[in-house]
């Protein structure tokens, strides 16, 4: 995402149910003029934060609306804000109605406005009437680019080794886990890059493909494009991972990224403390060693990858110690290394990765 300055919006959502927000905040290169959520107007970022996030997220002013933040920031002519991005991606990516009057007052400043969702900006007749009349652009992240087909089986032929980051479930950290470990692999000379496959992942790189919005033929296939593109550039590529094997609605996209990256090994993401499926919680989650025998089987038919390591998400937890002692858990039962990237660092992720797979 090109813009330098933006707004992002999260009503009523923020932080917990705004993880492009956050995953933008803490790995983008643009500067936020604001968060708009209507619950916590005229606080700050920081104040809702825990101590890791907040290390890592840079604080900014939280307002209740488009309108406001232009009155703030000097006004419709003089604001100086590039972009609204629609900062939350809620169940079936829709788009609330109560979102409709910042992003009109968005579009009427002159700014872009970038989303996420699976409701297309460019496809609603009365933002696309704005845009025209303003003369701004409506970016759909999730929207594919037209030519993606069947996978050939390919990916295994490139030069990188390849990681992908699996899960328990949605919403457990494999976006974030997958780009600290690549920048954790970078601070160790490896020249490492990230596969984006989810909107949040496309808007910090500013490529990749989203595929979730992907024909169900053609997943393996958008994953494999991006495989061999990138394959014979770097020595190692980190595969954003997206749902979980057990997801009652997203499972398909996981295995179409698992077959279509046919990676080297995996690396299990999971939040401390998650018994259910987020948002389905009649689900509970299987035991930890149920999933490594999922992943790897399911993986096998294509590529002979273990779960050789696991990232924890502790930012529930209060304490560090209590939160070493989930990570020790989880490593228990994984019987591979585990930390959580945020809090702890990647580094023993990347150790794992070095000795199973790069140095194997």
């Amino acid at each position: 995402m090109d813009h330098q300055r933006i707004a992002i919006l999260a009503h009523e959502k923020f932080p917990d149910r705004a993880k492009t927000a956050l995953g933008v905040m803490r790995y983008g290169d643009q500067e936020v003029a604001a968060v708009l959520d209507r619950e916590t107007a005229g606080t700050r970022v920081h104040d809702h934060l825990v101590e890791s996030d907040a290390a890592t997220i840079d604080d900014a002013p939280i307002a209740a609306s488009f309108a406001d933040l232009l009155e703030a920031e000097g006004g419709p002519d003089d604001h100086g804000i590039d972009a609204l991005l629609v900062g939350i991606a809620p169940i079936g990516g829709g788009l609330d109605d109560s979102w409709r009057a910042d992003i009109r007052a968005a579009i009427e400043a002159g700014c872009d406005v970038v989303a996420g969702l699976h409701y297309f900006l460019n496809e609603d007749e009365e933002f696309a009437t704005l845009a025209a009349e303003h003369g701004v652009e409506l970016i759909d992240v999730r929207d594919p680019h037209e030519g993606l087909g069947v996978a050939e089986g390919r990916a295994g032929d490139v030069d990188a080794d390849v990681i992908c980051t699996v899960g328990t479930d949605c919403s457990v950290g494999k976006m974030t886990a997958t780009m600290e470990i690549v920048a954790a692999a970078r601070d160790r000379g490896i020249d490492a890059a990230v596969i984006p496959t989810g909107q949040t992942g496309i808007l910090i790189e500013g490529w990749g493909n989203p595929i979730d919005r992907v024909i169900s033929d053609f997943t393996a296939g958008a994953v494999e494009e991006m495989i061999l593109e990138k394959g014979d550039e770097h020595d190692l590529l980190v595969v954003e991972g997206q749902g979980s094997i057990v997801h009652p609605a997203y499972s398909a996209v996981t295995c179409g990224i698992l077959h279509g990256s046919m990676p080297d090994a995996l690396v299990l993401c999971h939040a401390a403390g998650r018994e259910a499926i987020h948002g389905y919680e009649s689900f509970e989650l299987p035991p930890i060693p149920e999933y490594v025998d999922l992943y790897e089987g399911l993986s096998a038919p294509v590529a002979d990858a273990d779960v050789i390591a696991g990232a924890l998400n502790t930012k529930d937890v209060a304490d560090d110690a209590t939160a070493r002692s989930a990570v020790d858990e989880l490593a228990a039962d994984l019987a591979a290394p585990v930390s959580d990237p945020v809090r702890f660092g990647a580094g023993p992720i990347v150790e794992a990765i070095e000795a199973e797979v790069l140095e194997g």
